[in-house]
């Protein structure tokens, strides 16, 4: 069994985010994980990402506040609980557009 407690969880940057912080919870650099990552992600007000695509799945849930993500295709906001998923190569931006912090986790293929 392999532990990652939050108050020593490591922050991680990436790339095109903004009045983020990111946490590696599981996988990589954190844990011995075979298939998915995962990450919690801390959203200041105005805090987003840029648009952009990835050529894996990603799952998102909100577990704080409000995040809207937007795709070509439109755009969905999420409260907490709710989750989305994004297929290979869907490009995704995300918002946190209130004036309350917000905080997802993402799970995505090593």
């Amino acid at each position: 069994m392999q532990v990652t407690r939050y108050s020593e969880a490591q922050s991680y940057e990436a790339a095109e985010h903004y009045d983020m912080r990111c946490l590696r919870l599981q996988g990589k650099e954190a844990t011995a994980t075979d298939t998915i990552w995962i990450g919690l992600s801390h959203l200041l007000p105005g805090g987003h990402t840029s648009l952009k695509d990835a050529p894996v799945e990603k799952i998102y849930i909100v577990v704080a506040g409000s995040v809207t993500i937007e795709t070509p295709n439109g755009e969905v906001t999420l409260g907490c609980l709710d989750s989305c998923r994004l297929a290979p190569g869907e490009a995704r931006a995300l918002f946190n557009r209130t004036n309350s912090p917000a905080t997802v986790l993402l799970a995505m293929p090593v």
